[in-house]
């Protein structure tokens, strides 16, 4: 079992970024101090060989890498899980049938349809082949995304589905789909994300986020009572570190500092 399954089966609140810059000394820089990167496929320009050099970067680590493909396509997670992802995160899930196929991608016959060839995961033939298919079945880490209203009018089905590790809010495309496009605060959002997570945890399901890197939204999404969140972007916590220092200095000069 992953360390990141085990600190959220603890009660451990786990923490971490989103990735999405192509050099893999990003997620080596975050990796120690993240619980799980959540790598970006689906919005960013990563390659497939961006994300082997990731995978090699977090070699050792206890972090969770964690891809997110741009769509529920077997084609786009094979490669993922060949070259070592912890485990992938499926976007725009509406239905238990949309989580079947999540999870039949990432297991091997007869649990799934996952095709057999990897390479670093196998420790390049080193490992068991057997013990190694087994293993993979019973823990590659299965995330799919609420983000559309029939996705939460079908949550009882959704988190009954066997082989689901977690749940993952898109908070922007789900108050869209909601009919409150750009407002992830509104009440009927909040409603809709607590009657999720109340659902989720009757069904021992986890669940997380990802969203912006305030610390006010970020404690506001713990209150939730979620088991992972990942706060920012790679480039976004540059810049914001960057302003707050500048803010700071700049106060500092003109005599307004505290």
């Amino acid at each position: 079992m992953h360390p990141f399954i085990t600190k959220i089966r603890s009660g451990q609140l786990c923490l971490g970024t989103c990735i999405s810059l192509s050099d893999a000394q990003a997620a080596e820089a975050l990796g120690p101090d993240a619980d799980l990167l959540w790598i970006d496929t689906e919005h960013s320009s990563l390659t497939l060989d961006s994300i082997k050099t990731m995978m090699m970067a977090l070699k050792g680590t206890d972090t969770a890498a964690l891809v997110r493909v741009p769509w529920n396509d077997p084609v786009l997670v094979k490669p993922v899980l060949d070259l070592g992802a912890d485990g992938v995160i499926f976007p725009m899930i509406r239905t238990a049938e949309d989580v079947r196929r999540a999870v039949s991608a990432c297991r091997y016959p007869p649990a799934g349809e996952r095709g057999f060839g990897p390479l670093r995961p196998l420790d390049y033939g080193r490992k068991n082949a057997v013990e190694f298919c087994d293993d993979a079945d019973e823990n590659i880490i299965v995330v799919v995304q609420i983000e559309q209203a029939e996705a939460v009018e079908n949550i009882d089905e959704i988190v009954a589905v066997e082989g689901l590790t977690s749940l993952a809010f898109g908070p922007m495309d789900l108050s869209a789909s909601l009919g409150h496009r750009g407002q992830p605060g509104h009440p009927a959002v909040e409603e809709a994300v607590k009657h999720v997570v109340e659902r989720a945890k009757a069904a021992g399901v986890a669940t997380g986020v990802s969203i912006g890197s305030s610390p006010e939204s970020v404690a506001q999404w713990a209150d939730y009572g979620l088991d992972w969140i990942c706060y920012g972007v790679d480039v976004t916590l540059m810049i914001q570190c960057f302003n707050n220092v500048a803010t700071h200095v700049h106060s500092h000069v003109d005599g307004s500092a505290p």
